[in-house]
């Protein structure tokens, strides 16, 4: 039964005593009539054997939070005798699920042992040879001050996205430290708080290029031919639903940077590699002068690492400057997740892309981080937004922040000198083997590209565990970083003494060949690129960065930080549509691995083996879970997803004679993100009414498909909506758009409503995207990463994303959509390890516990909360959305109940959608019943509160609501003059005196911010 097995009362061996104390009189008394029930739930993961050997570790029972007698008791309060009977209640029954459809097919569940040296022998099965390829992914070394306290910390990768600035002001912090480094060392006016990757970030400034452009006739997207491979094919991908035209040009030539003559006119922006693929630094300053003159923007492709020596792009014209930051303490990954960062000058703030964090004040006057300028975003601007980007890659961003705050200006100028010293030492040994070296004198940073017969040194190279960068019959290319050592450099330069029957050169030569040119570790300080090219201007002034220099100051940093933030460590984050659950220990570990993290994404697939078998068996089960032919993992993000999804139905289209069709039928009620996707795609929008009830207008969606026949491309919807219910009418919607020629792209961002009792093939859709970093367990990490694989049918599974280094995708692959084959490859052994070890049956039972929980919740509060939808029998999905608008007459509004909750102790509930009165609440499975019933307290609470105001209790304007949340400084105060007591404020219930999460600003003035703008750190009290 679903994996909830009813034993004999007093034989579940997981019935563990309750936190009794925890719980409300009311709860109690139920629980104790539903504990002497004639039996309980057991929550069990069917096994093989039930012998004496059998895992005792098996994980269902730890990821579910409600014990059985819990379970029992909810289901008595809901009115229903069995598990079976509520699923069917709340599952349309025209898409159920039958619990053994898939069973069979699944591998059977791990237990968390298992689990352990199943990925210990995956992970034995990659080789993790010397990377030296370069092509924008670089090793680095983590400090473990860092990995520990940030990457390994829950505290850290548990939290969402800073949407409550008042419970997230220490990654804010974080994540302006962020910002301030990438400005300060591209020397441009401002940056973001980070994007997917570096080739993602390119198209971002292609869009940007285009909308800033004046002449709406300029369409031609320039890049010159030394940009990375996959950033080239990432902007062309991006580039076909905006009708840009990319081409790539030799921009250099005969020593001078110029645009073609033919060109000239036709413009809107430049990009180019600075350094380029080939190592080479460039005078890119007389392109930028003329693309200035034609109107369009410059941007450059850079290396943080590099800037840190050569001259910023800003200070020879470019507009805008991209890259990613995983030199800066974030391993390859097989590909990520790293940060990838954009910073851009002034006059185009209002026109980039992702989140921007900004310096504001709460109401009593001191400084406080926020969210800057979300009018910008797709949540607000919908099919207008800038970006349709919403995930990005903050715990990676918050990685390398920590990174430059620990080493400082002088330290990373070290570092990269460091770099740059044995690449000259390298350049100066093969040179004499009699290799040609194509980089002249010092115009290069970290990468050489020289002439060799190409199969015989890699044939040499891979016999000593070396990767070297691939790029023709008699070329290679090599790049050096922070972790060469001595040894390594030696092995790198015997490759080619071998290859040419030369003398070998020992650990002894280099060092003799570095003193002999004034090389030592002395001389670092001193040492520069070219004249030409050497950066003279500071960076990294800020205090921040000349502060934390020692492991105990930057350990206390960190914590003082996360002591900030309220996250999944803290209490429960009922975020709806966010699905914020377990992110557990077991499944996180295995991304510690250096087996996993430390590997090239373009090694050679031999040499991942063991990540080649994870990624085939994860595609493996999320076909199963979907029902779907073809599964793809390199979207890296929910976003992304959707694009590519799009992407793909377009390149169906076109491959069929369809290419007229661009109309997108999207219900009013759906994610900011699918109409944003869509126009990224090439499509129009054309939005479908929704009915009172919560669900799709179907007579609407029948009228506008009908019109659009001939030019019907697609429809995205979401199930269950977006409104917390089931749509029980979604395969005769899905056939609407099928009957007038178009394709159904079915938004998965509430597919932790679905797995294991229906799926978007049974619904009759032709392609979904599924939300890893949601419904398979990847943390959130306060905004990223995240992974958006799709799903699609047979028809369309030739057109999986590919990419131009690694062969993937499908037999007509469109172009990737992210800088890796596989995406953020890494985090795929969170979501791996998750399905692992849960098997079908576990992963099933949380689906079906956390539509018990939303439900419970709903039954529980809906006496004092207007629950705005409910499905055919009265339940709602995973999520319920609850409408405040009546609290209005008493002046309250749904951000005073948000943030009256963060006194409770919790972060508040997704706010304002999808109706501006809402509070859409989710409750996971992994969230115990204790838990469960403190929000249900806290709630219950709150509309006491407001009944409070609504009596004339409390004035309208100054109450317990409107003065929220507060903190210990407010309450300490000498001089008290509320209509309240501290008491009231500080501890509305009595589980508080025994832990209190203490928001440490209090309301933020989201206004102030945006009308003063700052988005660089310094002295907080500056911004006073």
């Amino acid at each position: 039964m679903f994996a909830l097995r009813s034993v004999a009362k007093g034989r579940g061996v997981w019935s563990l005593p309750l936190r009794a104390q925890a719980l409300s009189a009311s709860a109690r008394r139920a629980l104790a009539t539903a504990s002497g029930a004639d039996d309980v739930f057991h929550l069990e993961t069917p096994r093989e054997s039930e012998s004496v050997f059998t895992a005792q570790d098996t994980f269902l029972r730890r990821h579910v939070g409600p014990r059985p007698d819990q379970i029992k008791h909810i289901l008595n309060t809901l009115g229903y005798s069995s598990m079976d009977e509520f699923v069917r209640k709340t599952v349309p029954e025209e898409v159920y699920l039958p619990e053994s459809s898939a069973d069979k097919q699944f591998l059977p569940a791990l237990s968390e042992s298992e689990l352990a040296r199943r990925g210990k022998e995956l992970a034995s099965q990659n080789k993790v040879f010397r990377s030296y390829i370069g092509m924008g992914y670089h090793n680095t070394q983590v400090p473990p001050v860092i990995m520990r306290n940030v990457l390994e910390n829950p505290a850290w990768y548990t939290s969402y996205t800073p949407y409550q600035p008042e419970i997230s002001q220490g990654r804010l912090e974080s994540l302006l430290n962020y910002q301030t480094m990438v400005k300060s060392l591209t020397g441009l006016d401002i940056s973001n708080a980070s994007l997917l990757d570096e080739s993602t970030a390119a198209a971002e400034a292609m869009i940007l290029a285009l909308n800033n452009t004046k002449d709406k006739k300029r369409k031609v997207f320039l890049v010159d031919e030394k940009v990375l491979p996959q950033t080239l094919s990432v902007l062309k991908g991006r580039a076909v639903g905006f009708g840009i035209e990319v081409v790539q040009a030799p921009l250099h030539t005969d020593g001078k940077s110029a645009l073609p003559a033919d060109l000239k006119d036709r413009i809107m922006g430049v990009l180019v590699q600075y350094p380029d693929i080939d190592g080479s630094l460039v005078d890119w300053a007389p392109l930028a002068e003329e693309v200035k003159q034609q109107g369009g923007l410059v941007v450059a492709a850079t290396d943080l690492l590099a800037l840190t020596m050569i001259k910023p792009p800003a200070e020879w014209g470019a507009d805008v400057a991209v890259g990613n930051a995983g030199r800066f303490g974030v391993p390859p990954g097989y590909g990520g997740p790293q940060a990838g960062f954009f910073a851009a000058s002034d006059a185009l703030k209002r026109r980039m892309p992702g989140r921007l964090i900004g310096v504001s004040r709460d109401v009593t006057g001191r400084p406080a981080y926020r969210l800057a300028l979300q009018t910008r975003e797709q949540h607000i601007r919908r099919e207008k937004a800038t970006s349709n980007i919403c995930t990005a890659q903050a715990l990676l961003a918050n990685m390398s922040a920590m990174y430059a705050v620990y080493h400082g200006p002088s330290g990373l100028r070290r570092i990269a000198a460091k770099v740059h010293a044995l690449t000259l030492v390298l350049k100066q040994q093969l040179q004499a083997l009699g290799i040609k070296v194509f980089n002249q004198d010092a115009l290069f940073f970290d990468t050489l590209t020289v002439e060799a017969p190409a199969t015989e040194v890699h044939e040499v190279a891979r016999a000593n565990e070396i990767n070297l960068r691939r790029i023709a019959a008699n070329r290679v290319g090599i790049t050096l970083d922070e972790t060469v050592r001595l040894e390594d450099l030696a092995d790198v330069v015997n490759v080619f003494a071998r290859v040419l029957s030369k003398p070998e050169v020992s650990a002894q030569d280099l060092m003799t060949a570095a003193s002999k040119h004034g090389l030592s570790s002395a001389s670092l300080d001193q040492l520069n690129v070219h004249p030409n090219f050497a950066r003279t201007s500071s960076y990294l002034t800020q205090p921040v960065f000349n502060a934390y220099h020692s492991e105990t100051s930057l350990l206390r940093y960190i914590h003082a930080l996360q002591n900030k933030d309220l996250s999944l460590v803290h209490a429960m984050i009922p975020l709806g549509s966010c699905t914020m659950k377990l992110n557990s220990t077991s499944s996180m570990s295995m991304l510690s691995f250096p087996e996993y993290h430390a590997l090239h994404p373009f090694a050679p697939t031999e040499q991942a083996e063991g990540y080649q078998t994870l990624i085939k068996e994860l595609e493996r089960d999320l076909a199963l879970l979907t029902g779907f032919a073809a599964v793809s993992l390199q979207p890296n993000s929910g976003a992304q997803g959707e694009f590519t999804g799009l992407s793909v139905i377009r390149a169906y289209l076109a491959a069929h004679g369809q290419n007229h069709r661009h109309i997108c039928l999207i219900p009013t009620s759906a994610h900011g993100t699918n109409p944003a996707s869509a126009v990224m795609a090439g499509m129009k929008v054309v939005p479908v009414k929704t009915l009172p009830d919560g669900t799709i207008d179907l007579d609407d969606l029948r009228a506008k498909a009908e019109a659009n026949k001939d030019v019907l491309a697609a429809s995205m919807i979401t199930e269950p909506g977006t409104t917390g219910i089931y749509f029980s009418k979604i395969k005769e919607a899905i056939d609407i758009v099928h009957e007038f020629g178009g394709q159904v792209y079915l938004d998965g961002a509430n597919l932790q409503a679905q797995v294991g009792v229906t799926n978007p093939f049974i619904m009759g859709a032709d392609v979904t995207h599924l939300n890893l970093h949601k419904t398979f367990s990847i943390p959130h990490g306060g905004g990223g990463p995240g992974v958006g694989p799709i799903g699609v049918k047979a028809h369309l599974a030739a057109y999986l994303p590919g990419h131009p280094v690694v062969k993937t995708g499908g037999e007509h692959a469109i172009e990737p959509v992210s800088a890796a084959p596989w995406g953020s490859a890494s985090i795929l052994t969170i979501a791996w390890a998750y399905i692992r070890m849960l098997g079908w049956h576990g992963i099933r039972t949380s689906t079906i516990m956390s539509l018990l929980n939303a439900n419970y919740v709903k039954n529980r509060i809906q006496h004092k909360y207007k629950v705005k939808y409910v499905g055919k029998h009265g339940n709602v999905a995973h999520e319920l959305l609850v409408d405040v608008a009546e609290f209005q007459q008493c002046g309250v509004q749904v951000m005073d109940v948000a943030k009256r909750l963060i006194d409770y102790g919790f972060h508040p509930p997704t706010c304002s959608w999808p109706i501006s009165t809402g509070l859409l609440i989710e409750i996971t499975e992994s969230e115990p019943f204790e838990e469960i019933e403190r929000l249900v307290e806290a709630l219950l609470s709150i509309a006491d509160e407001v009944q409070e105001i609504n009596d004339g209790k409390q004035p309208k304007d100054v109450n317990l609501l409107k003065m929220a949340p507060h903190t210990i400084e407010t309450l300490t105060t000498e001089k008290w003059d509320r209509p309240y007591s501290r008491e009231r404020a500080a501890f509305p219930v009595r589980a508080l005196r025994n832990n209190k999460f203490w928001p440490p600003v209090s309301r933020v003035d989201d206004a102030y911010g945006d009308r003063n703008l700052i988005c660089e750190c310094g002295d907080v009290e500056s911004f006073a």
